[in-house]
């Protein structure tokens, strides 16, 4: 093999990717063979009958790199765009609350741009531009907070059971000293 299976490639490697694959299309309207072909660039024969059916259905251009699989599919002036549209909250695309999910993301995306991508990609892309993600606070309407510290501070403290008595006991429930006895048979 003349490269390694698997990604994380460079552009400058994709470059070399293709260059390889283009130098194939140049012996296959040569007529040479697909194991002539892989012996020739040292490459698999599975590989070189991948490229070929490509090039029979696609001509050169189903040969060429498609770039990097990590970079993102919107320009900038795009982002730009999804940032004001963000802001203008969910209720302006159509939805029936003010939360923006990773799943309403995308599809304003695809709505926006005619760009497909994952909600992953949605996330990438928030991570990528320093945007945070919500979390709708889930309280209610009528919740006191003051009140709630006063019962927290006062009320609590009553009511929570006391904690036992760190002592040495035992988790057989026949032996005397095992607090199931104890709390059994006082």
């Amino acid at each position: 093999m003349r490269y390694a299976q698997g990604g994380g490639l460079t552009d400058t490697e994709r470059g070399k990717r293709e260059r390889l694959r283009l130098q194939a299309v140049e012996r296959f309207e040569t007529g040479q063979k697909s194991a002539e072909v892989a012996a020739a660039l040292r490459v698999s024969v599975r590989s070189v009958e991948r490229w070929r059916r490509a090039w029979r259905e696609q001509g050169e251009a189903g040969l060429l790199s498609k770039g990097s699989p990590g970079r993102s599919k919107l320009s900038e002036t795009q982002v730009v765009r999804l940032e004001q549209e963000l802001e203008r909250g969910p209720l302006a695309h159509g939805w029936g609350d003010q939360r923006w999910t990773l799943a309403r993301i995308k599809t304003l995306i695809g709505r926006l741009f005619h760009v497909s991508c994952t909600v992953e990609g949605a996330w990438q892309l928030l991570k990528r531009h320093r945007w945070s993600w919500q979390q709708p606070a889930r309280r209610a309407i009528e919740r006191d907070d003051d009140a709630v510290e006063v019962w927290k501070k006062e009320t609590w403290p009553r009511v929570r059971a006391p904690r036992r008595n760190a002592a040495p006991g035992s988790s057989l429930r026949t032996k005397p000293g095992s607090r199931w006895a104890q709390s059994r048979f006082p």
